[in-house]
């Protein structure tokens, strides 16, 4: 009779837990592959732009209640395939930053909204684990499968119309070791010599691909005193292109050309006209955290300036003559 009793007891347990089991959470996993020994994240390649688009579906159904912190994105960062475990966890933080980057810019999340684990092991990938309610991670699984059986008609009408017009392309492994950049990087710059000349600089650097950038730089000042009896003034524009080299892609050598005009009277005679040149450039991009970074550089070549000299008398500009430097 006790045995009886025990199992009727079990049962009736399970059938009042049974409400919670059909609550329980439901793990959601997204999977985000790097080429190894570099940290842009090509969204292109190895199947990213599917997954990406499978984990922005998700997150625009749960955003606001993954904005509130009810759900969190959990996003880790693997890599193993630098020299020392210090590299590779520094590695796997700007892969994760790079993959959480697109969910900040493309679907509006902050940073509060992850948890962020870096690993020195495994493989090069990033991994979005989100955890949704089991009715609801199964109204998911649905909607993706549907989206998937729509993605695969719509490749083999692809495949059938490419076949047909004899343009079908075959896959090789070097394929895969060059892939096409689909997510690229924007650095905002500033020189810190021209600013301790109180001359303001800015610029910006668009990383095409892992190996090349593409810069501008803008400079602008302008200053007077003694009553306008001296006056240091320009602007200058200076596009380059870089090319990066090494396992990390911090050392560089590159190509500038630079335009401008300037006014300096830092004497009795001023000197007003325009400037053109370029050179070549060189230096070392040393990393301090996830978002700096401190750029060395040096440049030769040669700048060609044509300018009038004048001087100030009662307050008037006199022209003093004019020279080509």
């Amino acid at each position: 009779m006790s045995k009886w009793k025990k199992w009727l007891s079990t049962a009736l347990l399970g059938f009042l837990l049974l409400p919670l089991w059909g609550q329980e959470a439901s793990d959601t996993v997204y999977t985000f592959r790097f080429v190894a020994e570099e940290d842009m994240f090509y969204i292109p390649w190895k199947g990213n732009d599917k997954e990406l688009s499978r984990l922005e579906s998700c997150v625009s159904r749960y955003r606001e209640r993954i904005l509130s912190g009810e759900i969190p994105v959990r996003v880790e960062g693997w890599c193993n395939s630098l020299d020392s475990e210090q590299a590779n966890l520094r590695m796997a933080a700007v892969r994760s930053n790079r993959v959480k980057s697109e969910l900040i810019v493309r679907q509006g999340l902050t940073e509060k909204c992850f948890i962020t684990r870096n690993h020195a092991t495994e493989g090069d990938f990033v991994t979005v684990r989100i955890t949704v309610p089991k009715e609801d991670a199964t109204a998911q699984e649905d909607e993706e499968a549907r989206l998937a059986a729509e993605q695969a008609r719509a490749d083999s009408l692809a495949k059938a119309r490419s076949e047909a017009e004899g343009m079908a392309e075959t896959a090789s492994p070097a394929a895969e070791k060059a892939p096409v950049a689909g997510s690229y990087t924007l650095s905002l710059r500033a020189n810190l010599l021209r600013w301790a000349t109180l001359t303001p600089d800015l610029g910006l650097e668009w990383r095409v691909h892992p190996s090349w950038g593409i810069l501008v730089n803008g400079s602008w000042t302008s200053w007077s005193w003694q009553d306008a009896g001296r006056r240091y003034a320009l602007w200058e524009v200076a596009p380059e292109v870089r090319w990066y080299m090494g396992k990390e892609k911090r050392g560089y050598i590159g190509a500038m050309f630079k335009a401008g005009e300037f006014n300096y009277k830092l004497s009795a005679t001023g000197k007003q006209g325009d400037l053109t040149g370029g050179g070549i450039t060189g230096g070392y991009q040393l990393q301090l955290s996830d978002a700096l970074s401190l750029d060395f550089n040096v440049a030769v070549g040669c700048l060609h300036a044509d300018y009038e000299k004048y001087e100030v008398i009662d307050g008037v500009r006199v022209r003093a003559g004019k020279e080509t430097k």
